[in-house]
């Protein structure tokens, strides 16, 4: 099942076991238990304190596992094959089981053994999604440390009569004791926050209300954030980043092969490398905040959205941008549940099935070229007369037999049936025909919108919502700088966003040198 190279890597890996660990396998004779046994059996061979025992009857679903120490009930479980982007997920259960200690805070690990009463997760994944294994390995950790906590992790492209059962269109989705919990990329802190009886947030505040005015605050943590957090330090900054979450949209990111000497990686790699470059540096990471508003003055005061104010002598702003919405009718109303803005996480729960891709540029032929070897048909519309992707990714969009494209086609209405996408609406653009097509799924791929709204009449923005900057980053107000693909920085692209950051920080620097020089 696993390469030699993983299986020599899963050795070492599991060289970090404390104890015993035992992986107890429901299965049957279908070919996925076979394959299962088969994972499991390369994992039982890479570590002696691993013992494998397979059961006919388990916790309901076939082929799964558990995880557990020996004598205990399983509470760590898998349903289906964790491979893919899932594979990091299965070892670090098997570590934090095995008594290896996670690099976690005190405090989340405090936060994990006073949660009180039976709570029951249950995730169902995509091995394709790269947002899906931050949730399983938050919750497997959680149920590995607190034994009222229970988690099955589902690959929802295995488990398909219970995914239309329970109307899941979207990965990851998570269930707590049977009702839904929360959808999209969650962190450990995030999860901890929803299941928090307030006071652990009362706490943060008062920590961020009284903590002293930076030097210079990044707000965001995408590429043009960390860029400006690493040169700030290095200047000798006293450095803050406060963000929803570090990478931003990168992570939303597969395949990067465009910056400059990586010839490959994807977003999450990406993001974390830019996360572990920052942390390497005495910056203060506040993650999990969204600033809500910016009070220009000595210093600047920055309102977050948990109540909390923070103060900085000079802030960037970074906050990058968002996917863009089609604005036609139903397409808010069935939001994950058929439409989509994530083809690489919701791709496989289409298996099969006929969907649409929205939008021609790089983005969209590209979502449509990973989809057509998933799905059983896409049709690709695209408002302008021809495709804008380039020509390499057009002709490779081309040669594929389950895609059709049509172009000059907007799109007017998303058609379900109360519960679910079953068709899409759409008009050529010069005929004014109107159109429909059976679809199950919709990927809106039509370029980004800046996230600025919290700014607006606070700095000057221009027709499109992007802060207006000079050479240097600075905006409409002293002191306040701003950078990447919120700004009206041509090329939104990562390369260049990296570069901006670092200019909007030496910009800042700067401006903090004049403000504190002494008058002639």
């Amino acid at each position: 099942m696993l390469e030699d190279s993983i299986k020599t890597q899963l050795r070492d890996v599991l060289g970090r076991l404390t104890r015993p660990v035992a992986v107890t396998a429901f299965v049957d004779d279908s070919q996925g238990s076979e394959e299962m046994r088969a994972l499991l059996r390369d994992v039982a061979s890479a570590s002696s304190l691993v013992e494998l025992h397979e059961q006919r009857e388990g916790e309901g679903r076939t082929p799964s596992f558990g995880i557990h120490s020996p004598g205990e009930e399983p509470r760590v479980i898998f349903a289906g094959l964790p491979l893919g982007h899932e594979l990091t997920s299965l070892i670090l259960a098997l570590l934090h089981v095995g008594g290896y200690p996670p690099k976690v805070s005190a405090e989340a690990l405090e936060q994990i053994a006073r949660l009180d009463g039976e709570l029951r997760f249950e995730t169902y994944f995509s091995q394709s999604c790269q947002n899906c294994p931050d949730v399983v390995q938050a919750l497997n950790l959680m149920a590995a440390k607190n034994p009222r906590v229970r988690h099955v992790a589902v690959d929802g492209a295995l488990f398909r009569g219970e995914v239309e059962q329970r109307k899941v269109m979207a990965v990851p989705t998570v269930f707590l004791n049977g009702e839904p919990f929360g959808q999209g990329r969650m962190e450990l802190a995030q999860i901890l926050a929803k299941l928090d009886d307030g006071s652990s947030v009362k706490r943060r505040v008062e920590a961020l209300d009284q903590r002293k005015p930076f030097d210079m605050l990044i707000v965001g943590g995408g590429p043009a954030g960390a860029s400006a957090a690493i040169y700030a330090a290095r200047k000798g900054l006293d450095t803050g980043i406060v963000a929803e979450r570090f990478g931003g949209q990168v992570m939303d990111t597969l395949a990067i092969e465009n910056l400059i000497s990586v010839v490959e990686t994807d977003g999450p790699k990406l993001a974390a490398a830019l996360e572990q470059h920052v942390r390497a540096y005495p910056v203060e990471l506040i993650k999990h905040e969204r600033v809500e508003s910016i009070t220009p003055g000595s210093p600047f005061e920055l309102r977050l959205a948990s109540g909390a104010t923070l103060r900085a002598k000079s802030v960037v702003l970074a906050t990058g941008a968002r996917w863009r919405d089609m604005n036609v009718p139903g397409e808010a109303e069935y939001r994950t549940k058929g439409v989509t803005y994530c083809p690489h996480c919701d791709g496989p729960l289409f298996k099969g099935k006929r969907v649409a891709v929205i939008g021609g540029g790089n983005s969209g032929v590209e979502a449509a070229i990973d989809l057509a070897g998933v799905v059983g048909h896409v049709t690709l519309l695209e408002i302008a007369p021809a495709l804008r992707a380039d020509a390499v990714l057009v002709r490779k969009l081309k040669s594929m037999p389950n895609v059709e494209i049509i172009t000059r086609a907007r799109t007017t209405e998303v058609v379900g049936d109360g519960q679910k996408v079953v068709g899409l609406r759409w008009a050529h653009t010069e005929t004014k025909e109107q159109n429909q097509i059976e679809v199950e799924g919709v990927f809106v791929q039509i370029g980004l919108l800046p996230n600025t709204r919290f700014i607006k009449g606070t700095v000057e923005l221009n027709g499109l919502g992007e802060v207006v900057v000079n050479d240097r980053g600075q905006t409409s107000v002293p002191g306040l700088f701003a950078a990447g693909d919120m700004t009206t920085t041509p090329f939104k692209q990562i390369v260049v966003a990296l570069g901006d950051g670092a200019k909007a920080a030496l910009g800042a620097f700067e401006h903090l040198i004049r403000a504190t020089a002494p008058a002639d």
